[in-house]
């Protein structure tokens, strides 16, 4: 998945979410990743971050930003 993380650039973030959310089920939503990680390759393809999931009975449940307060991209966990 390609993600707005508040630089100049969209960064490539490989993961294995695809059999719990579909593309259209991720668009526009503000999830929480980490950036400060050395670029590895799965399946082939270069990850540039890590996304926060939950882990619930083997199911993955991303962490995500309150929608009702609106926050730009790229903002610092604390």
């Amino acid at each position: 998945m390609m993600v707005d993380c508040g630089e100049n650039n969209l960064r490539q973030i490989v993961s294995g979410i695809s059999q719990y959310y579909t593309s259209e089920d991720l668009i526009g939503k503000k999830i929480i990743v980490l950036t400060n990680l050395k670029p590895r390759k799965f399946m082939g393809i270069e990850s540039q971050g890590m996304l926060l999931a939950a882990d619930h009975n083997n199911e993955p449940f991303l962490l995500k930003i309150d929608e009702r307060k609106p926050i730009p991209p790229g903002c610092r966990i604390k």
